[in-house]
Parts: structure tokens; sequence; C-alpha cells
């Protein structure tokens, strides 16, 4: 790092979607403006972490700006989509040339249905606008990242879910944000599995799977928000995943399988992530032992995490920009 370098780390939490209805179109007709477009539904965030790091750098030409993404050590560049498209969106903001170096490191893997698109998306967002003093608002910072998810199909609604934060509910598709937080036991913990990925883009443009979503996810929140709790978000969820027939039009017989499994203890649920090939389940401590010894006759095929509803804020800087 040089002495004109200056960097800032910004850590925003993972998140689970339980169930959600795709909202894009209104009265039939496709809605135009990504900020409109999004979902309702329910989902919860986790104490595993996205950590973005954003650097700037000596320029190498000062006639215009550049940014290097890398995501978990792999340079992508224009690969990692949604984040350059927030860089090229914030470039009307800059005063000066930028070149900036965004290293993006997530704790779960990606695609798998943590929402690491979504922590990437508001950690590039705010680390930007701080690193370089832009005057943007909070509340533009948040748009920012939920247009970026939309346009490049990477999710509809984890912008408004993390920065709901806890277990919540979005009651309205788009930005700004309509979510309501769940009150639910301390103390519980979150077991996760993943088999693998799921690209978020496959499933937005497979037709079939698309309508299923909806309708599922509809009739989903309307029975969570007449009984808004843990053990109703858990069914709903469990429920939405059934009636999707997702784990049959994709063949996700490991993730059928160990939903299955789980679902015989005596636990609060546990259900598919959405979306991805990753199995979740909610216990209290009592019972992680024996959930976890259902997760473990799964190896080597899935990697396991012990983790919990993360209830605290949802933008962490971890440095001062001077």
């Amino acid at each position: 790092m040089s002495n004109k370098d200056v960097e800032v780390i910004v850590k925003v939490p993972h998140r689970i979607s339980g169930f959600f209805e795709i909202v894009d179109q209104l009265n039939g007709i496709k809605i135009q403006d990504p900020q409109l477009i999004g979902s309702r539904g329910a989902g919860f965030n986790i104490n595993n972490f996205g950590i973005t790091k954003i650097t700037t750098q000596d320029p190498k030409d000062t006639s215009y700006s550049t940014c290097q993404i890398f995501i978990n050590g792999i340079e992508l560049n224009e690969k990692a989509e949604t984040t350059h498209f927030i860089f090229n969106y914030l470039k009307q903001y800059f005063k000066k040339t930028s070149h900036l170096k965004i290293e993006h490191n997530f704790d779960l893997p990606v695609g798998c249905g943590y929402g690491a698109s979504g922590s990437g998306a508001l950690g590039t967002a705010y680390g930007i606008a701080a690193l370089l003093k832009l005057k943007i608002s909070d509340w533009e910072k948040g748009k920012i990242a939920h247009i970026a998810e939309v346009s490049n199909k990477t999710g509809l609604g984890t912008i408004c879910g993390q920065l709901g934060g806890g277990l919540c509910i979005l009651k309205e598709p788009g930005y700004p944000c309509i979510s309501e937080r769940i009150q639910h036991p301390s103390g519980l913990s979150v077991i996760c599995g993943s088999f693998g990925m799921i690209h978020t883009k496959s499933i937005l443009n497979d037709p079939r799977l698309n309508m299923n979503i909806k309708y599922a996810g509809r009739d989903a929140l309307i029975k969570l928000l007449q009984n808004p709790s843990i053990h109703t978000f858990m069914n709903t969820s469990i429920e939405f995943v059934q009636k999707t027939l997702i784990l049959d039009i994709l063949q996700l017989t490991n993730t059928r399988e160990l939903i299955e499994d789980l679902n015989k203890l005596n636990i609060i649920g546990a259900s598919m992530n959405q979306l991805g090939r990753s199995v979740y389940a909610i216990c209290k401590k009592r019972s992680e032992a024996k959930v976890l010894d259902v997760f473990d006759t799964y190896i080597p095929e899935i990697k396991i995490t012990k983790s919990s509803i993360y209830e605290d804020k949802t933008i962490n800087f971890m440095n001062k920009v001077a």
C-alpha cells in the first residue's frame, strides 16, 4: 500500500430467506423501473458476514476511473456484475478520477442462498461513499444496492431484508423497504448446510418456477401476517418449498432428504435456503447436538455452519476513514 492509499472495511451480515413472492408486474404489466421491482417474503440475518475492503490506488491513467473486483481472492472485475454496476452508478458522484480495489470475502459460500450478493452490494455502496466522501444519503446507498441486485438478477428482496434486520417480513416489494420485525425467543441456534450453488438468475428466468414462487409466496405471506411468529415463519417456509415444487423441478434429492430428516426432530423447523442447494434448521440450544448429528450424515457432500439470528445493526465499519 502506497502512502496515498486509503482503505475502508465494511461488515454486513449474511441473510437466509425462507420464502418470497416475486413482484415484477403490476396489473399484468411488467414493471420497468428496477427500484419498484422486488419481493414480498420473510427471512433473517445471521451471525456470519461479508467483509468488503475498498482501497484507493495510484492511477495508471488519470483520464477515467477504474476498479478491480475480487471475490474470495479471485479477480473477477466486470464479471462481478452487481459490484461493477454499483461502481459505475456511483461514478457520477465522484469529485475526481478514482481507482479502487474492491475485495469481498464471505464467511459463507456464494450462490448458496446466504445473501452474499446483498452483503457485497451494501458493503460496496456504503464503502465507496465513505471512502470517497460522496454526498449521498444512507437511503440512496440502499437504493443503489437494491437496483444493482434487481438489474443483475442476483436478488430481489435481499437488500431490504438485510436492512430490516433480525427475523423480518418484507411487506411490500421494491425500494424504499417496508418491513416488520418478528420477535422470537432469545438464544436460538441456526445450523446451516450447503450442497452447492443455485444461480438466482436461472430461477428468476424459469417461467414455471417463477409462477409457482409468485403463488406460493403470496399464500405464505398472508399466513405469516395473520400470526407473525417464528413458528409460523418456519411452517410457511416449509409449505412454500412444497408448493413451488422446486425440489422436484431442480432434482434436489439430498436437500429434500435432509429437510425431511431434520423435521423428524423436536425443533422449530428446517427448510431450504432461498435460493441455494442449502438447508437451515432453527432449534433451541439443547437440540443442537441432535441437529448436527443429522447434518453430519451428509458429510462430505455438505458444508456445515453453526450460527444464530443476528439482531444488531446491518452496516458495520471496521475502521475509520480519515
